[in-house]
């Protein structure tokens, strides 16, 4: 069973990168930090990679960081999701690294069942998209 003892010793690292959501970065981060303290069953690690924001992006970020534990903040001078990723991805020494965009458009129970096959050693990647026909897409 996922949420035995084992799972706790298992970590996921979550990156979230962002380039300018001051309006929603707040919001949703704690909605998200709220989830996976609740209803997850492994360590998580987030961290917020901000793409060189030109708003108060980094400011939210930084006093987010400073409520949560499990929150890191990072800065990148260029902007670049993929640049973000690599570089927090490479950092974590998280048995799973994942990403999640910050507008949370898939639903957060869809997560779990994605990482599990990874964590149980039964799979090596696994991909979530909602650009399928049978995506249930529901923004906050």
């Amino acid at each position: 069973m996922l949420g035995d003892m084992n799972a706790r010793q298992q970590s996921v690292a979550i990156v979230v990168p962002v380039h300018s959501e001051q309006a929603t970065l707040g919001a949703n981060v704690e909605f998200l930090l709220d989830y996976l303290r609740s209803e997850f069953p492994f360590r998580c690690s987030v961290t917020i990679a901000d793409n060189a924001s030109s708003d108060e992006t980094r400011a939210i970020a930084d006093e987010l960081a400073g409520q949560w534990d499990e929150l890191a903040v990072v800065r990148l001078e260029e902007k670049g999701r993929g640049r973000a990723i690599r570089q927090c991805w490479l950092a974590s020494g998280d048995d799973v690294v994942s990403y999640m965009d910050v507008d949370l458009s898939t639903n957060l129970e869809s997560f779990l069942p994605l990482v599990a096959p990874i964590m149980s050693g039964h799979s090596e990647l696994a991909i979530g998209t909602r650009l399928v026909r049978q995506a249930n897409v529901r923004r906050r």
